[in-house]
């Protein structure tokens, strides 16, 4: 199973692309929402989940979030932010987003969303 990593902070990327590994996940990684865009593009079929930072800079998660929806409707989307639930985060999980993870979180914390969201 594939996921799609997305935030603008490296040390994100990489401690959170780590921990999906240690659960099993093949992992593609983007900087932005239009790297995140361009990647499911082009590899939508093999994408079965999206891990989206909120606040970026360029495309940030509510306008990553409608292109993602536009190209692959099926593709389950995790919001991850540092910041609060109201505002952005609620607005895109209004709009079918499939869960919510708050910055800072463990593995714990990402294995239980993931198996909350992901088939078995």
């Amino acid at each position: 199973m594939t996921i799609l990593l997305v935030d603008d902070e490296q040390m994100v990327l990489e401690v959170t692309q780590q921990m999906l590994q240690h659960l099993g996940y093949q992992v593609l990684t983007a900087h932005n929402g239009e790297q995140a865009v361009r990647k499911l593009q082009n590899q939508k079929d093999d994408i079965e989940l999206v891990i989206l930072d909120m606040v970026m800079p360029g495309m940030g998660g509510r306008s990553a979030f409608s292109q993602i929806k536009d190209i692959a409707p099926a593709v389950k989307v995790l919001l991850s932010t540092g910041y609060s639930f109201e505002g952005q985060a609620e607005d895109i999980m209004e709009k079918g987003c499939d869960g919510f993870i708050q910055k800072p979180y463990d593995l714990d914390d990402l294995d239980r969303k993931l198996r909350d969201i992901l088939p078995a």
